[in-house]
């Protein structure tokens, strides 16, 4: 009778056992699967992440182009405007200038 007790609590071990190989392994696919979740959420967040910071910096380009246009448009009216006022200068004393130059040129020095 003992070994019939005996065989018994050996039959519950491995029956115990086995049961807890089920546990761990059910656990182990548990992990698995929500790591698995994980990542495909973090790179969900990483993909909206990348395109939220695209966006920023697409519109960042576009109004610094922006920009970029209406800084050569106040130059060149900038210029325009230095290159009338050294015309205006230039057309102003200019005969002065001449008349300088003609008596240097027309002044005889011993």
């Amino acid at each position: 009778m003992a070994s019939n007790r005996g065989q018994g609590g050996i039959q519950q071990l491995l029956s115990a056992e086995q049961e807890a190989q089920q546990i761990v392994n059910a656990a182990k696919n548990e992990k698995l699967a929500r790591l698995k979740q994980a990542k495909e959420e973090a790179e969900k967040e990483i993909a909206e992440h990348r395109t939220h910071l695209d966006s920023q910096f697409q519109k960042k380009v576009s109004a610094s182009s922006g920009d970029s246009g209406a800084n050569v448009k106040r130059l060149e009216q900038e210029t325009d405007i230095k290159i009338h006022q050294l015309k205006t200068e230039a057309g102003r004393i200019s005969g002065d200038v001449v008349d300088m130059l003609l008596k240097y040129v027309t002044t005889v020095k011993n």
